[in-house]
């Protein structure tokens, strides 16, 4: 008689296709299934029990299973599941509307849902298009992206991607989009200085030169987060806001993976005082629960569509559960839970927890660099630390660090060789303590052939 884990793993292998994986690879091997959750745990078929380390792909705050959370779905379930945006509204939508505009950065009026990352960078996208052309300015049509940049795997979105790994397969079906550097100061000549100023000087170049047809930059803020967690030096995202000012070009900010608490702050571009002419927000909105995603506005953003019928500036653009009532309803519950917690405040102390506890981790000789802004940490594993050599793309360090983290109990996901620890922000010192535990023990185990000593 088969098993219930063992049916559950023959109909997965049969029919389910997952995202970012090579099926044939996976297929080999015994597929983790999740029963259900509890705080930051997670418990698989088998009764197992993981830390939750990279938040189910960034995206919890408050862990899993919250009372809160579980009775605002269910209070608003019991009035309506979902009516449409397009022609009405609804209550959740639009007092999750107030209070998004009153958290994010000044001038972010307008908010337009979707249900992904990925939408929400489309609908930016279109939007700043739309801008120029609404405006009579038709010449402005072109983006500005950065290296290694990860927004998404919508067209639009892969548009202004720049992982070729991820994103070169579709090039003859996007539209092309201005590269600049992201500065990466770990692999600079020059360091963070050098770093900072090559991107500052390309994007001035750029903007010198081409102004006139680009409609608009799009930016991680602070930190770029699937090219290996990338902290930008500090006062780069400000001088790049005001160069975008200067040069007439909109600055749009992903904050998708960085939003809600992420990196210390609401959303990153409050850490330099930045207020972007767009802003897309998804993971984190819902606390983790559903998949809700939006996009920001500035008033002078919408005054460019806000015309007489017969104009036609309308943006036509919309999804089938724009604004879903269920979604906004847990969104709500989760800034308040936010607020009542003084959450913001307590992921810097966490923050600081984590980096002293890693410290001696970046003694290790297979350590290259460890960064780090809130509870978003990039391990970056090296051949070499003098030289910085990687670990070749065959030898799946990364792959294999993760997978002895998951024996140990803690799961995450890497990216490449660099090790990713994105907590759920509601994590315990405790368990912030035992996660990082977990992490040193498999990358020493991985790295060295040994355990921590």
């Amino acid at each position: 008689m088969i098993t219930d884990y063992e049916r559950l793993a023959a109909m997965n292998k049969d029919h389910l296709w997952h995202p970012f994986t090579q099926m044939k690879d996976y297929n080999n091997s015994d597929p983790l299934i999740i029963e259900r959750g509890e705080g930051i745990m997670l418990y698989d078929v088998q009764g197992r029990a993981y830390y939750d380390g990279f938040s189910s792909v960034w995206l919890n705050v408050h862990g899993h299973n919250v009372p809160e959370l579980n009775q605002a779905i269910t209070e608003q379930l019991g009035r309506v599941a979902h009516s449409t945006l397009l022609g009405m509204s609804n209550v959740p939508a639009i007092e999750l509307a107030e209070k998004l505009v009153g958290v994010s950065p000044e001038g972010l009026n307008k908010v337009f849902y979707s249900d992904s990352g990925a939408t929400g960078v489309e609908i930016a996208i279109k939007m700043a298009f739309q801008y120029w052309h609404n405006k009579g300015i038709r010449g402005k049509t072109k983006f500005i992206t950065m290296n290694q940049a990860y927004h998404g795997d919508t067209v639009g979105a892969v548009s202004v991607g720049a992982i070729p790994l991820y994103h070169d397969v579709f090039r003859p079906m996007l539209f092309p989009s201005h590269v600049i550097p992201y500065p990466y100061s770990y692999r600079h000549d020059g360091g963070e200085a050098g770093a900072l100023e090559d991107t500052l000087t390309a994007l001035r170049h750029l903007l010198e030169t081409r102004a006139d047809e680009i409609a608009a930059l799009i930016v991680e803020p602070i930190v770029q987060g699937a090219s290996g967690i990338i902290v930008m030096p500090p006062g780069c995202l400000s001088q790049m806001a005001n160069l975008c000012r200067k040069y007439g070009v909109l600055l749009i900010a992903d904050e998708v993976a960085t939003g809600f608490g992420r990196t210390g702050a609401m959303f990153a571009c409050d850490l330099e005082d930045v207020s972007p002419d767009l802003m897309v927000i998804g993971k984190g909105l819902t606390g983790g629960y559903l998949p809700v995603a939006a996009t920001l506005a500035t008033d002078e953003v919408y005054e460019a569509f806000y015309a007489d019928y017969q104009e036609q500036k309308t943006f036509f653009h919309g999804h089938s559960f724009t604004g879903n009532p269920l979604g906004c309803a847990v969104a709500l519950a989760s800034l308040k839970l936010m607020e009542e917690r003084n959450m913001i405040e307590g992921v810097r102390a966490k923050a600081s927890f984590v980096e002293r506890k890693l410290a001696a981790l970046k003694e290790r000789p297979h350590v290259g660099e460890i960064r780090q802004k809130g509870l978003m940490i990039g391990i970056e594993l090296v051949r070499d630390k003098i030289s910085r050599e990687t670990f070749d793309w065959a030898e799946r360090i990364g792959v294999r660090t993760s997978l002895r983290a998951r024996e140990l109990g803690m799961l995450t996901r890497p990216l490449g060789n660099v090790i990713v620890f994105i907590p759920p922000l509601v994590s315990s010192e405790a368990e912030l303590d035992a996660m990082t535990d977990i992490l040193e023990e498999s990358i020493i185990h991985v790295t060295e052939g040994g355990s921590v000593t």
